[in-house]
């Protein structure tokens, strides 16, 4: 067990001494053993402690039944004392994989990924029960886009909102009324499709306005519970629950309808959402000092290697104070954040809106085989995504520079997709288009390496509100995609010559990005 300290004004051959036979060897401190200037050090500065680690790590023995600080001088432990820049040459040993999958904050990135499957699994009902609801109300394929795209009027609204809450109140709280909402407007879509097209698009537009706080509060919590060697990974598996939710939601939807009609889908999607809060609050801790349940020996490892890159903010805010929109955007970074964003969103919603009636109507698969053929990319992405992630952390662990991860990463993500829909143009039967489907999108899911784990980096501080305005271009330009390619079809005739076109601004965004992104924290808050 370690000794601890007093925290009383030490005499200084006492102060060296015990620094020297706790910390180093004789044989470290050769020049050491006789230097005034040292010994002045320590007697000036009375061990100088990490405030904002030491304090945590304090919280959490005293949260366990400590009560040193009843009979005396509060102490603390030596290994937590940081004397100047020798701290840095302590570190502490990596968790193996066994160690790191059981943690605690593996456990916060699974619940982020079940919460982000809800959110795509209730996007994703109504890309298949489209296809019953317009044959039954005779919509046209413009209409029909639009009520899809009505999930987007609302994803436009809370995006900047939700992150500026985030950065504020913190991921836990923001992202459990958020899942509570887009839950109940699932649920009650049924009786606003059954009472009138305004009522429907008006439920679905509720819809996105809960779910635009989703990602910004999954970046939030990520930032805070995991070191910088870990966020790729930890983002591929809140990210993996993301396109399982696509594919849940296209594979369990026509078999739910067959069984209980179009809207059964909406009623158990929006019930499970429910579940998921009660789980949510009682489970998780907005920060790893504040959980019951997380080691001494985790607690350290997140603290130590977090403060070597940046401090987080683990308390909310306590004055409300506008984001520097302006500095934000006029820095090219932010913006190859934003046309990354808004490049990933286009084909995202794309494919996730229009892939059941494309196979349905270029290659004439029934409602059930199309949702299956569509789903399976998304299932591939969950698992391509966490692998990126794992390869994103191994080059950065093992010397390569952040900026030069972050474009590869990005460059994979944007590039690959824009080939395979090249193919996919190609094809004549559908095993080949979903083999080039899945193609795209699983190398999209290399995007989540990219500029996704970007936003923490370039701006910690304001990640929430960062990523709320590129989420806010991202819906602009997923709205037009969706309403643009169903008038794009009804003009031309053609889902290939609009695939293609997604293929030539894949290209130009990876351009653009490589162009202005960095991977180093950018000072927004000086002019």
């Amino acid at each position: 067990m370690d000794s601890a300290v007093a925290l009383h004004r030490p005499s200084p051959t006492s102060s060296f001494r015990l620094f020297q036979s706790r910390k180093f060897p004789n044989t470290h401190l050769p020049k050491l053993q006789n230097s005034t200037r040292f010994v002045e050090s320590l007697e000036k500065n009375r061990f100088p402690i990490n405030v904002s680690r030491s304090s945590s790590l304090l919280r959490i023995r005293l949260r366990h039944g400590s009560d040193d600080s009843a009979n005396g001088p509060v102490k603390v432990s030596s290994n937590d004392a940081h004397f100047g820049a020798f701290s840095e040459e302590k570190e502490l040993q990596a968790p193996s994989f066994a160690e790191f999958i059981t943690s605690e904050r593996v456990k916060v990135a699974a619940m982020l990924a079940l919460a982000l499957a809800l959110c795509n699994a209730d996007r994703v009902v109504m890309s298949v029960a489209i296809v019953p609801l317009s044959l039954s109300h005779g919509w046209s394929k413009s209409l029909s886009g639009i009520v899809q795209s009505s999930f987007l009027w609302g994803y436009l609204v809370s995006p900047i909102a939700g992150g500026t809450l985030v950065d504020y109140y913190g991921g836990k709280v923001v992202m459990a009324w958020g899942v509570a909402l887009w839950s109940l407007a699932t649920l009650f879509t049924p009786w606003a499709a059954e009472t009138s097209l305004w009522a429907l698009l008006a439920m679905r537009a509720l819809l996105g306005v809960a779910e635009g706080v989703a990602l910004p509060c999954m970046n939030n919590m990520v930032a805070r519970w995991f070191p910088p060697t870990e966020r790729a990974r930890a983002v591929g598996i809140a990210m993996g629950g993301f396109q399982l939710g696509s594919a849940i939601g296209l594979t369990l939807s026509p078999i739910l309808m067959s069984q209980s009609g179009i809207f059964g889908p909406f009623v158990i999607f929006g019930l499970s959402g429910f579940l998921w809060v009660l789980v949510w609050l009682s489970a998780t801790s907005s920060t790893p000092d504040r959980n019951n349940q997380i080691s001494k020996y985790e607690l350290d490892y997140i603290l130590n290697k977090r403060q070597k890159s940046f401090v987080v903010d683990d308390k909310p805010k306590a004055t409300k104070v506008i984001p520097p929109f302006r500095r934000l955007l006029s820095k090219m970074p932010t913006w190859s954040l934003i046309i990354a964003n808004a490049m990933h969103s286009w084909g995202f919603f794309v494919i996730l809106s229009w892939m059941p009636i494309y196979f349905n109507f270029v290659y004439h698969v029934d409602l059930r085989h199309a949702a299956w053929f569509s789903a399976v990319p998304w299932s591939v992405m969950a698992i391509v995504g966490f692998l990126a992630g794992l390869w994103s952390d191994l080059l950065i662990r093992s010397g390569r520079s952040i900026t030069l991860t972050r474009k590869v990463m990005q460059s994979i993500g944007f590039v690959g997709p824009g080939m395979a829909l090249v193919g996919l143009t190609t094809a004549k039967s559908p095993l080949i288009a979903s083999a080039w489907l899945t193609l795209a999108v699983g190398l999209k899911s290399f995007s989540h390496s990219g500029f996704l784990v970007n936003l923490q980096e370039i701006a910690p501080q304001y990640s929430g509100v960062l990523h709320g305005l590129s989420n806010t271009a991202g819906t602009f330009a997923a709205i037009l995609g969706t309403v643009g390619a169903g008038f794009f079809v009804e003009l031309v005739g053609s889902f290939q010559g609009f695939l293609l076109l997604t293929a030539l601004l894949y290209f130009l965004a990876a351009f653009f990005y490589n162009l202005f992104s960095t991977g180093e924290r950018v000072n927004f808050d000086e002019p």
